[in-house]
Parts: C-alpha cells; sequence; structure tokens
C-alpha cells in the first residue's frame, strides 16, 4: 500500500467559473455603454433634421437644452440596455465578450460621423 492520499472526488471546478458571475456584470455594464453613446449619436442625428436647434457644444446652460435631455434619454436607454445584457450574458458569455469590441467600434463610428457632419 503506497502512502499517497487517495481522492475519490471529482476535481475541483476550474477559478474562471467562480468569477462567472461578476463578469457577466461586467460586461453587461460594458454593453450600456456602448448602446448609451451609438443611441446618443442616433438621437442626435435624428434631432438635428426634426428639431434643428443651436450646437450644443456653444450652450452653457439652458433648462429645455436638447444635449441634457439626450443624455438622460440615452442613460436611460443604457440602463436598459445593460440590464439586458446581464440576462444574456449569464447563459453566453463568451459571445456578449466576442461581439463587445466590434460593437464599440461602430459606436465611435458614429458619435465620430455624427460629431463632423451633423454638429
Amino acid at each position: 500500500m503506497s502512502g499517497a492520499p487517495r481522492f475519490d472526488h471529482a476535481p475541483a471546478e476550474p477559478e474562471t467559473c467562480r468569477h462567472q458571475p461578476l463578469l457577466a456584470v461586467i460586461v453587461s455594464i460594458a454593453w450600456g455603454l456602448v448602446v448609451a453613446v451609438a443611441a446618443y449619436a442616433i438621437v442626435r442625428g435624428i434631432q438635428f433634421f426634426v428639431y434643428p436647434d443651436p450646437n450644443p457644444a456653444t450652450l452653457v446652460w439652458s433648462a429645455h437644452a436638447g444635449y441634457f435631455w439626450r443624455m438622460w434619454t440615452v442613460a436611460y436607454g443604457g440602463g436598459i440596455a445593460a440590464f439586458v445584457a446581464l440576462l444574456l450574458s449569464r447563459r453566453h458569455l463568451e459571445l456578449s465578450v466576442r461581439a463587445l469590441a466590434p460593437s464599440a467600434a461602430v459606436a465611435a463610428a458614429l458619435l465620430a460621423l455624427q460629431t463632423a457632419f451633423l454638429p
């Protein structure tokens, strides 16, 4: 008989499984931010044509400034998107992470186009 201990139980789960809920929350927050940035560019583009108002960069403060309403609207939309992303990321974390980088690039491109052509 050998002096080595004998283990009859299954091997421990990898360390990444323990942190998966936290990663899902972090990824969902990132999705919320990406959606908020893309939504801002889209909403500003629509408002440029439908409700022409002064350039938000030239306004200092106004209670009815479109910029503040757009910011609150897309922040709300980003929060909803983060919640939906959390529900989806719990089941498909790897897919959600892989889709995040191209989505961030699209959101950045939308914002750059909006800034350049529809101030």
